[in-house]
């Protein structure tokens, strides 16, 4: 059995610590790696906000949202009292130059790693770490974790990274991006560099394309107003798809160090095609879904959930077909799509291999079909192999399609951590394989940039979808101009 490296005893502070994320993701995830004996005892969780709260107040808003956001079976009594007696909270308005860190200072060891979780707006990075830097707080072994977006295009990206640089060194700067922490999303890099089978198929040669798809259910929420200056170009397809786009078509590292994977994750980043301006509405779909059914229940349309009296612009769906300029991959598209207010809440992946060039098999043997590797993100996480086997039995050679699945819930019997789990004690261990750096994400905002500007340069609104259907039918015209489909098990 593997060996898990141990987490040292460390000090974490989380600044938008009454915020929606802190709650709902950060502090179940805590929670578990504490159950599960990764938090050490004796670690410390300082949560800071503006809000005039003592310790004994956040703890109780803390326990509201553990027991809003986990599992009933999950939540062991003498655990979570140990677990919020690791928990304090300090006021203070990291971004004011005259706030009072005394508190702060007070309650951090100065012999511990430290890891400042910014959860807040990306706009108030930068004068957070100079306050920090300011107040003496940054240690050698500090690190800070930056949520995404890393601004809203290039410039502001670069802007924020000389901020935060400036405080903090690359190697202690973690910019997070959730989807890589899934189970799923890691075991891409074991199915291909520790099975040899794949990696010999994974060219050109045998390859016809690849699908990647990330759909939601839900619409806005509660975050219409970043949303509707974001879209989903930057809130999903900038950072989470061509993540995973790069795992897909990363060239094997010389070592599983940090540093040689996002090499070569960069690699793929600037091998992108630019899409040229008369290509951007042959190669890309914009949609926004209009009122429609979810699940059996009426949703409204996009501009009802922002409350808006004027049409938007901003675009909740995307499609893409994208190019990599490699030998690998020369002539095999990606088909990409994102969107809100799906039929389905579903995260996959779908390598699509190329057909037999001749069958030796008669007609009556039935149709035959391609094979496909369907690695599912979420939900019911696993790894699907679709192969063509003959049926059992007399009276003739039948051939059906047959899938070799793995489900990792049902293949290993037991929990798999959240995303953030796995993120934040890599953070604690120093351990930078699942973050971006900072020429992965301006190399991202590179390639996504002259398609932002020739859509505001368009005169075209986003195309209408129903919520509840697969996107605009102009998405579907993006794939079958090709003579391939979506994956139909998706839709």
């Amino acid at each position: 059995m593997a060996k898990i490296i141990p987490v040292p005893v460390f000090d974490g502070v989380v600044f938008g610590a009454t915020g929606d994320l802190t709650l709902r993701k950060l502090l179940p995830a805590l929670y578990y790696r504490f159950r599960d004996g990764q938090m050490p005892e004796g670690s410390r969780i300082v949560g800071t906000a503006r809000s005039a709260l003592s310790d004994d107040g956040y703890r109780a808003k803390a326990q509201e949202a553990l027991e809003a956001h986990i599992l009933h079976d999950d939540l062991d009594s003498s655990v979570l009292r140990r677990f919020l007696a690791s928990l304090h909270y300090v006021a203070i308005d990291a971004s004011a130059d005259n706030a009072n860190w005394g508190g702060l200072t007070e309650l951090l060891d100065p012999e511990r790693i430290r890891v400042f979780y910014l959860a807040t707006a990306p706009a108030l990075y930068g004068p957070t770490c100079r306050n920090l830097a300011a107040a003496g707080l940054v240690t050698p072994r500090s690190r800070v974790v930056l949520e995404k977006p890393i601004g809203h295009d290039l410039a502001s990206s670069q802007e924020i990274n000389d901020s935060v640089g400036a405080v903090f060194t690359e190697a202690q700067t973690y910019r997070i991006d959730h989807f890589l922490g899934k189970e799923t999303v890691q075991n891409l890099l074991a199915l291909r560099f520790a099975n040899t089978i794949f990696e010999r198929l994974w060219t050109s040669d045998v390859i016809d394309h690849v699908q990647i798809t990330v759909a939601e259910t839900v619409g806005v929420e509660g975050r219409a107003g970043y949303y509707d200056t974001s879209g989903a170009m930057r809130d999903m397809v900038q950072n989470h798809l061509l993540q995973l786009l790069c795992l897909i078509a990363m060239e094997p590292p010389v070592t599983l160090n940090a540093d040689r994977v996002r090499d070569e994750k960069l690699k793929v980043l600037r091998a992108l095609r630019p899409i040229p301006p008369h290509r951007i509405g042959a190669e890309t779909v914009r949609g926004q879904y209009g009122a429609g059914a979810v699940n059996g229940k009426p949703v409204p349309a996009y501009r009802d959930d922002l409350g808006a009296r004027e049409p938007s612009t901003t675009e909740t769906f995307v499609a893409l077909k994208i190019e990599v300029r490699t030998w690998r991959w020369a002539n095999v598209p990606f088909y990409l799509r994102t969107g809100k207010r799906m039929p389905r809440k579903i995260s996959e992946i779908v390598v699509q291999f190329k057909d037999q060039p001749f069958s030796l098999f008669p007609d009556s043997a039935g149709q035959r079909q391609p094979n496909r590797l369907v690695i599912r993100l979420q939900p019911e996480e696993g790894i699907r192999l679709e192969v063509m086997t003959k049926d059992p039995g007399p009276g003739g050679l039948r051939l059906s399609p047959t899938v070799l699945d793995i489900r990792f819930d049902t293949a290993y019997g037991m929990r798999f951590p959240d995303a953030y789990e796995r993120l934040l004690m890599d953070t604690v261990r120093g351990d930078a394989t699942l973050f971006m750096r900072r020429d992965e994400v301006e190399a991202a905002w590179t390639w996504v940039e002259p398609i932002l500007e020739a859509w505001v340069a368009a005169p075209e609104p986003p195309r209408p979808y129903a919520a509840g259907s697969w996107g605009p039918t102009a998405s579907i015209a993006l794939i079958e101009r090709d003579g391939r489909t979506w994956n139909e098990d998706v839709a």
